[in-house]
Order: structure tokens, then sequence, then C-alpha cells
């Protein structure tokens, strides 16, 4: 009895989780599969259009081909190179639904030429049309035609998934993709349209494109008396921003440290013409720093003048 009742227990469980499986389909990747069999199915088709075939132009062949072209063995062709070996999404989802294909090519495709329309959309439904969402393929936010006004992607577009809801793109916000975001001004916007600018590098707000329509400056940046954002140069402030043996290098909005040239003590910019002062080893030679010249060894200035060695002076 006890054994019955956990056989009975156990295949109810396996039920649960089969029919849970059923409404927990990722209908984004059952779209995916689906869509790549229509190609692959195109692609057969195009493969397989004279396969087989001379090209040339006999009655005999014109003949031959053209029952070529609707026969069973050209289907049988396609639906065979359809999914790699190793695909068991595609494998399976062709293996479930081979007769809708035959359907298709025998009943369907003078009057539904569409494939992936007849076959994903209509038949299967596991995708919407584009633009449209969910079970019921229902219209994007914005339209079928510009999901999320064209400032976004549709939760699900495409699928018999998803919410609908937009995720805008960069520089937009809303729930409509409408309104603009942070460091972005509105240069056009009506109720079905929006087009925002990025704002000046110098600005943090803007109602314009230039720094002079700033709501505020960014750090690094100060307004002038026209009231623009202008550059901060933090090189020339007191006392210097950098070591003693690094010269500043102002850049827009900020500033960077850059190690003097070797022979340098202390600089001004790079190279060996903008020392403060020489390094040791170094001198000055027309405003450049260039390595001194080490010194010859006396007794070695003596042998190279005279040409003559110690074993030539032991002969004599």
């Amino acid at each position: 009895m006890l054994r019955s009742n956990s056989i009975f227990r156990l295949s109810c469980i396996i039920l649960f989780l089969s029919l849970g499986s059923v409404y927990t389909k990722d209908f984004n990747a059952l779209c995916s599969t689906c869509r790549q069999l229509v190609d692959n199915f195109d692609k057969g088709l195009e493969k397989t259009a004279k396969q087989n075939f001379g090209g040339g132009n006999t009655e005999w062949e014109e003949r031959k081909l053209s029952k070529y072209k609707l026969s069973e063995i050209r289907l049988t062709e396609i639906l065979e190179g359809l999914c790699d070996s190793s695909s068991f999404e595609c494998n399976h989802m062709l293996e479930e639904n081979e007769e809708h294909f035959e359907t298709w090519w025998f009943k369907r495709k003078t009057k539904h030429p569409d494939l992936f329309k007849w076959f994903c959309i209509e038949t299967i439904k596991v995708c919407c049309p584009k633009g449209l969402f969910g079970p019921d393929c229902n219209t994007c936010i914005g339209g079928a035609d510009k999901p999320c006004h064209g400032n976004g992607k549709c939760d699900g577009d495409g699928t018999r998934a998803g919410n609908g809801k937009c995720s805008c793109d960069k520089g937009y916000e809303g729930e409509l993709c409408l309104d603009c975001s942070d460091g972005y001004f509105s240069a056009l916007r009506n109720d079905t349209f929006s087009l925002c600018k990025e704002c000046h590098e110098s600005c943090v707000g803007c109602t314009g494109g230039t720094n002079r329509d700033c709501k505020e400056c960014r750090n690094g940046w100060e307004k002038d008396q026209e009231g623009a954002c202008i550059d901060i140069n933090e090189c020339t402030k007191d006392p210097a921003p950098c070591k003693d043996n690094q010269y500043c290098l102002n850049t827009d909005g900020s500033f960077s440290c850059k190690e003097c040239d070797i022979s340098c003590s202390g600089c001004k910019g790079p190279g060996a013409s903008n020392c403060l002062t020489c390094a040791d080893g170094y001198k000055d030679e027309e405003s450049t720093c260039t390595e001194e010249n080490k010194e010859v060894p006396a007794s070695d200035s003596e042998g190279s003048q005279t040409g003559d060695s110690p074993e030539k002076h032991e002969d004599l």
C-alpha cells in the first residue's frame, strides 16, 4: 500500500513538472529557433533550385526540373539539412512539426508564400509580427511601426513573450521613451516623436547644444563674464598641482601630471628642451639638456696619441 502511494505521488510530481514546463516556455528561445528553421528552409530552397541538373535548356531537363521543384524528394532533401545534429532545440521543433512543413509544401505554399508568418506566427504560435508582443500579440507602446516611438526596444517584440515595456535608448527615458535623460536636451518634440541631443561636455543640464546653454558647469569648468562654461586651467594654480619632477598638462575639464625627461631636473613640458635645469650628467647646449662627454683617462689618452703599445717598447 505504501509502495503504491509512493508511486502515485511520484507520478503526480512528474505530471506537475511536465505541465509546468508547458506554462513556462521560453518563447524568446522558441521564436528564435523557429526563425532559424525558416531561414534554413529558405537556404535549402535556394540550394536545391537546380540540383542534379546540368543547367541546359533541353525540353527533357525542363520537364524534370519542373516536377522536381514541387516534389516530395526535394522537400525531404531540404528537411534533412535544416538542423545541425548538435542542436537539440532545432531537431526537437522539427520532429514535432514536420507535418506542418509538409502541409505548407503541398497545400498552403501558393496561398501563404511567407513560411515564417504561416508557420511561426499563425500555426505553432511562438512568434508575433514585428512591433507586437506577448501571448496575444499585443501592439508595443508607440505602435507596431515604431515601437517605443523609435527610441527604444519593446520587451518581447516579435515573440509571444515579454510585457511590452520599453527599454529606452541612450539619451531617452520615461514609459514612452519621449523624455530626454540627464545630459541631453530636447531638439524636437511632439506627441509621437522626440529628438534628444547631447549637451555640451561642459554642462550639467542644458537647454541647447553649446557651452552657453548650460544650466550649471561641470567640475573643471567655470562660467565666464558672458555666462559660457569655459575650461579651468589647473596648471596655472599656485601651488602647482604636480610633483617637482613632473609637468602639468591641461585638458578640457581636467589635467594630468607627466614625468619630465630623464635629462631634466624639473621641467615645464615634454622633452629635453623644456627642462628648468639639467639633471646630473647633462649640460645645457642651446637651451637643450644633452648628455655630458665622459672624460678619457690620461694614460688612455697618451697611448692613443702615440699609437705605441707596451709590447713595442720592450722590443726596442
